[in-house]
């Protein structure tokens, strides 16, 4: 089942980013400076007890006109209901209750969607509570206390926060429709995509505020299967801020990822594969999705044989760290390799679902350990003892060895070569996870 998405939304200066990292704490790492992997802290997962979220910081440049202020809160309110389970709408005790924060109150409230009203920088309880009452005047529930900086409060926050996720006992029916999230920058062609797909104008792209995810959450039927697809192209934003157009697509391309089973990244031909695209297909790596990179627009490419074959090495360099992924070119605008889509689909659902026994997989393991010796160091020498498929979505394997710090990451990815040559796993990330075993 996916991860609920939580968002955080605020004026500037009232502590989100301090939330934001204080929740995270070390897991922040998530967000790390490989290819293909935002450097932005804009997301992390975080755990609670025994619930698992991905927590959203839509906080970006922050102007100091108060008109842009109250248009960008706005903004990122609306990005928060767009994309978000539940939101976080923080506020400042040392400032007070603003006309900022009713404005972007009543917007939340009309969204339907559960809304945790939080009041930072509470140092003292017994100095501010008298005014942290005053944050009721917004209508939309209790206020919390916390500092976010004291790290005071946090755990009251943590449980209102989960008693607001959805029940885990979500329908099998729902459960077992695969989700098929449409990732990519602006004006790639994403919702084109989905709305020829179904035949109907359904994935609107509105700049009416309170557009909600329902409007963008496509049910598609193709050959007596039911699909969903999810398109991330929301609200088109008029800002010409390169930074903020990107942090935007990147947040809805988060949550979006979070609740698929496959995620197609859209890439436009006629511009070529940016870095970009790789920030946004890296999020779909990193949670171990099955992958599915669309080129579109491919009729308004001039082409020669060997274009394509280019256009695929281009992929694949600037996409280095998901050499698995499958790459379709595509023209939505005259319908070209649409079908395939869907065929393209089903084999990566398969793959990302696929489980190996154990016996076979040693097999193949011990062929490759003979062909090529694991590493050694210091006349130690690493030993793979066997290796065993824990989870699906993506396929897991435990490795357990006698020494983890002779596991160089080249023998990982020369194991998972050798395993994707005899099973395929196309389209799917495989994790492998290294464990110690004392011999005998």
């Amino acid at each position: 089942m996916s991860k609920p998405v939580v968002a955080i939304v605020g004026r500037p200066n009232v502590g989100k980013s301090t939330l934001f990292n204080a929740l995270a704490g070390e897991r922040i790492s998530i967000v790390k400076d490989t290819p293909g992997v935002t450097r932005d802290r804009i997301y992390a997962d975080v755990s609670w007890l025994d619930h698992d979220f991905t927590i959203i910081d839509t906080g970006g440049i922050e102007p100091d006109s108060k008109d842009v202020i109250l248009s960008q809160m706005r903004e990122q309110a609306q990005i928060a209901m767009d994309t978000a389970d539940v939101i976080i709408f923080l506020t400042d005790v040392r400032q007070g209750l603003l006309d900022a924060d009713s404005k972007v109150a009543d917007m939340l409230r009309r969204s339907r969607k559960p809304v945790l009203l939080v009041v930072n920088k509470v140092d003292s309880f017994d100095k501010y509570m008298t005014e942290v009452y005053e944050f009721y005047n917004l209508g939309i529930g209790e206020p919390i206390p916390i500092s976010s900086a004291s790290r005071l409060g946090l755990g009251d926050m943590l449980d209102a926060l989960v008693a607001h996720f959805p029940s885990r006992q979500t329908s099998e029916e729902e459960e077992e429709i695969p989700r098929i999230a449409v990732v990519g920058k602006p004006n790639v062609g994403k919702s084109s995509l989905i709305n020829k797909l179904t035949g109907e104008n359904r994935a609107i792209v509105s700049d009416i505020a309170g557009t909600t995810r329902d409007a963008i959450d496509t049910k598609v039927k193709y050959h007596g299967k039911e699909y969903i697809f999810v398109d991330t192209a929301g609200l088109r934003r008029k800002s010409k801020v390169k930074e903020e157009l990107e942090r935007f697509s990147i947040i809805r391309a988060v949550a979006a990822v979070e609740k698929a089973d496959v995620v197609i990244v859209m890439i436009d031909a006629t511009e070529g594969v940016t870095e970009q695209d790789a920030k946004i297909a890296g999020i779909a790596h990193d949670r171990g999705k099955g992958i599915i990179v669309a080129v579109n627009k491919w009729d308004a490419v001039e082409k020669d044989d060997r274009t394509m074959y280019r256009q695929r090495e281009k992929i694949r360099q600037v996409l280095s760290f998901m050499p698995y992924a499958e790459i379709l070119f595509i023209s939505v605008k005259t319908s070209q390799r649409l079908q395939k889509i869907f065929e393209t689909i089903d084999v990566v659902l398969e793959n990302n679902s696929m489980r190996v026994a154990t016996g076979v997989l040693n097999e193949i393991v011990s062929e490759a350990v003979a062909m090529q010796q694991p590493p050694s160091d210091k006349g130690k020498r690493l030993k793979i003892f066997y290796v065993t498929q824990v989870a699906v979505k993506p396929p897991t394997f435990v490795i357990f060895v006698n020494d983890k710090e002779l596991m160089h990451f080249s023998y990982v990815r020369y194991l998972e070569n050798r395993i994707r040559d005899t099973f395929g796993f196309a389209g799917t990330a495989l994790k492998f996870i290294v464990r110690e075993r004392k011999e005998g």
